[in-house]
């Protein structure tokens, strides 16, 4: 059980949380599921869906949960996953950007960096193809899951971002990535002032999780022994989500169920705006909200 309690009581909710079926998204969705919401675990494998699945129903017998098939490195697959929940009609309260990858190498099947392609433009797809749903709910919230890593780049280059990982454990671009999960909260924000959908980015700690499997060991096993537990570091997932005090904050980083000062790049309106054109472009959806 994590130590952040959701007091808000959640019955006849409806939560999506990506990357659930393992980590901080797990305990994510089994806590979202605790407090009475209907939770998607949207992710890749059935299988590990569906073992998620599960495993919360062992510690929450009643819990309300559904997998849904996912795949954010690959923009064709994100379209087919939104289309599936928004025709359903029904409203989403809820939306948490959890999943992503960290230490990776490679490019998406569009041809984007790993890192910026699962980890931002996936996502920034999937919530703008999920629109509908969270207007239909008229007051929802969306989270998403950054992390202090985005301090790290001290610039940004567009041009990197269309070609394979060029460093040798990917971590440069897992700060970007990161990076670009902030700043779309920053856009998303402005664009959505008004309308009843609060948008919020988090770092969660630093997470003994599956994120860094594809670390190589022994440095995987000795990085472990100095993480926070899955169940802390779903904290401030689940305050971003639940916590009542910060229902009329939209835009804002939060760390440690705390709102924090993002870093220099981060409050750049300019690059905010810059990366929603372009993300917008990549994905071949107009910049401006219908």
């Amino acid at each position: 059980m994590s130590r952040f309690t959701i007091t808000a009581d959640l019955s006849g909710t409806n939560a999506l949380v990506t990357g659930a079926n393992t980590g901080i998204g797990l305990v994510t969705a089994r806590e979202l599921a605790r407090a009475g919401a209907k939770v998607w675990l949207a992710c890749r494998s059935k299988d590990k869906g569906e073992a998620a699945i599960a495993q919360i129903r062992q510690q929450v017998p009643n819990a309300n949960l559904e997998f849904l098939a996912l795949d954010l490195g690959s923009l064709a697959g994100v379209r087919q996953s939104a289309a599936q929940v928004v025709s359903l009609g029904v409203p989403l309260h809820l939306l948490v950007n959890n999943a992503g990858l960290a230490g990776s190498r490679g490019q998406t099947t569009d041809g984007f960096e790993l890192h910026f392609g699962t980890n931002h433009l996936g996502p920034y797809l999937l919530t703008r193809l999920l629109l509908p749903a969270l207007q239909l709910a008229g007051t929802a919230r969306v989270v998403c899951v950054a992390s202090r890593a985005h301090y790290d780049p001290k610039v940004f280059d567009f041009t990197n971002l269309r070609q394979s990982t060029p460093t040798v454990a990917g971590f440069r671009e897992y700060g970007v990535s990161k990076l670009c999960n902030v700043l779309f909260v920053k856009a998303l924000s402005k664009r959505l002032a008004g309308t009843g959908i609060t948008v919020y980015s988090l770092h969660p700690g630093v997470i003994a999780s599956d994120i860094w499997r594809r670390i190589p060991q022994p440095f995987r096993w000795l990085a472990l022994q100095f993480m926070l537990t899955t169940d802390q570091g779903a904290e401030t997932s689940l305050y971003c989500a639940t916590e009542p005090s910060i229902a009329n904050e939209s835009g804002l980083y939060y760390d440690a169920c705390a709102q924090r000062k993002p870093s220099r790049l981060a409050r750049d309106e300019e690059l905010a705006e810059k990366l929603w054109q372009q993300s917008a472009e990549w994905v071949g959806l107009p910049a401006e909200l219908s």
